[in-house]
């Protein structure tokens, strides 16, 4: 089965092109959502955090988010061990889930794709860019908790579009000025082309 990944910075609109594709009856793998439901439910996940990080990590009501966060995210070390935890027990989730699929070809949608080696995972890369002034206006209406110094803090973290465009064998523009459904329709058709071709 072919598989393909979609990256791009906060603000892209990589979520907008997934559900695209979603329209297309294409399933989509959310790496952040299911990371999170791998976390509060794999068992032997459970027990590593817990060695890792104290008993606190989880309550009665499941995973502890806001002990955990508040543990990891001042400390680039821990952040760092919960990653080293966390990313071989999604690399196997998404194996187990692509084998469940019977789409023509599957997508695994990630902010840090290149950035975790979540590439490596998939046979082709799309990033979705968009001019960073777009992103901030989209993002100041989206996270209106988060001011612009957060937002540019995020972004600083990411690896930079320039690179994720120069490492992607598609590039999507999401930046008001190209239709995104024309973009998706073409790859959608480029993609199912390659994988009726393999099977000749």
């Amino acid at each position: 089965m072919l598989k393909i990944g979609i990256t791009g910075g906060i603000g892209t609109g990589k979520s907008m092109v997934c559900r695209l594709f979603e329209l297309l009856q294409i399933p989509v793998y959310d790496s952040d959502l299911r990371a999170k439901h791998v976390m509060a439910f794999n068992p032997v996940l459970k027990q590593e955090l817990i060695s890792a990080f104290g008993p606190e990590t989880f309550n009665a009501q499941g995973l502890n988010r806001v002990y955990l966060g508040s543990l990891v995210f001042p400390d680039p070390e821990k952040l760092a061990k919960l990653n080293a935890l966390v990313h071989p027990h999604v690399k196997q989730d998404f194996i187990d889930w692509a084998a469940a699929q019977k789409a023509p070809y599957v997508i695994k949608e990630a902010a840090l794709m290149f950035e975790t080696e979540a590439y490596k995972q998939v046979d082709q890369m799309i990033t979705v860019f968009a001019p960073l002034e777009i992103r901030l206006q989209r993002l100041k209406k989206r996270d209106t908790h988060r001011s612009e110094a957060d937002i540019l803090h995020i972004i600083g973290k990411q690896l930079p579009e320039e690179e994720k465009i120069k490492r992607a064998d598609h590039v999507v523009y999401n930046d008001d000025s190209q239709l995104l459904i024309p973009q998706v329709l073409k790859l959608h058709e480029q993609f199912l082309q390659q994988v009726s071709g393999s099977k000749r």
